[in-house]
Parts: structure tokens; sequence; C-alpha cells
């Protein structure tokens, strides 16, 4: 149980559950390759079985940072922040990308889309959940759609999102790391066949960076 004070500062987004912050290589969806400094906001309740950092889910394990010192380390690094999770809406991202935005960086987010948009954001991306779907202005503003394919099923899944978001927001189709041998050949053939989507690789991974 958090102090009332900082209790207040998390609530209005002034301070937030920091789990990790790193400067790398973008590994996903459409900045793939591009260098970007993350940083990671622990809390979710999408509650994912193929999510690669379940550590993030319970924000009490991740001590409220002053938003300040995140803004700080990440303009010593990069012109480009991406915000991610956990779910980085689960918290009101207000304060936070005013303050990057301030410092001239540009600003991105990876969002289930399963809360509110909050925030000031030049790059979008909703990668949605059949478990908690997202709200109707993340599909609206969403600038890119990542469905994350773990087996068949999933295809009908992002063809049913495809649907339901803008029609700027560029489609991507990505195996699950656990299933890439499996999906990957499934992926190549079926955007081979539905051209407006592209493919999405976890190539960070493949490179053994963060």
């Amino acid at each position: 149980m958090l102090p009332k004070e900082i209790q207040l500062e998390v609530n209005k987004g002034a301070m937030l559950p920091l789990m990790e912050e790193f400067y790398t290589i973008q590994g996903e969806g459409f900045h793939t390759g591009t260098a970007a400094y993350f940083i990671r906001i622990g809390g979710c309740d999408v509650g994912c079985h193929w999510c690669d950092v379940k550590e993030s889910w319970n924000a009490e394990l991740h001590p409220p940072t002053n938003i300040d010192v995140i803004v700080n380390n990440a303009s010593s690094y990069a012109n480009t922040v991406v915000v991610t999770g956990g779910e980085p809406l689960t918290w009101d991202m207000t304060l936070l990308t005013q303050q990057l935005k301030d410092k001239n960086l540009k600003v991105h987010i990876e969002t289930s889309g399963a809360y509110p948009l909050t925030g000031t954001w030049d790059w979008i991306c909703l990668s949605p959940k059949k478990n908690k779907l997202p709200t109707k202005d993340v599909y609206d503003n969403a600038d890119e759609l990542k469905v994350i394919i773990y087996n068949k099923h999933d295809f009908i899944f992002a063809e049913e999102q495809a649907e339901l978001v803008n029609d700027n927001a560029i489609l991507f189709l990505q195996p699950e790391w656990s299933k890439k041998e499996e999906m990957t050949p499934l992926i190549v053939d079926y955007v081979m066949n539905n051209p407006k989507w592209r493919v999405s690789l976890q190539t960070h991974k493949y490179l053994n960076i963060p």
C-alpha cells in the first residue's frame, strides 16, 4: 500500500511504476531497425498467457518513479521514445508525454488499447488482445495494428480487428515467439494471399538485444 501522497501523484501520472528503461533497436512493427529509448511501465491486467514480460503485470513490484527522472533519462539517449508495458494506458500518460514532447522527442506507445487513450503520441502501435478488447478511441487513432499469431484462429481475430481500426492504420501479423517455427510460414502465405497485411518479426530476439 503506497503512502497517500505518493498514490495521489501516481493517480495523476506525475509518478509512474517504472519497471525498466533501456536504449536499444526497435525490433517489431513499422519502426523495426530504428534506435529508440524504451520506457516499460509496470501494471497490466490483460493477462496474455504467452506474455514474455509477465513480471510487468504487478505494478506494486515496480517503484513509483517521478516522471522528471524518466524524461531526463530518455532525453539523454535518443530522439524517439517508446512507452510500453505492462499496459501503459492503465495510467494517465498526459504529463509524461507532455514533458517528453517538451524535450522535442518523438513519442510512441505500444498498447493493447484496453484502456482509454491518454497522452499525446506521434505513433500508436495497437496490439489487441482477445480477452480485453481495445476502446474505440484507440482503434480510431492507431497508426499501426499488430496482431500476434499464436494459432490459426488468430487470423480470424486479425481480420476482425482490421475492420475496427481506422483506414490509415498499417496492418502487421507477427508470430508469437514460441510458435514462430510453426506460424511464420502460415503468416508468409497469408500475407501473400492478403497483401493488405505485412509481416512483423521480433528481430531484437534474433539479434539477442533487449
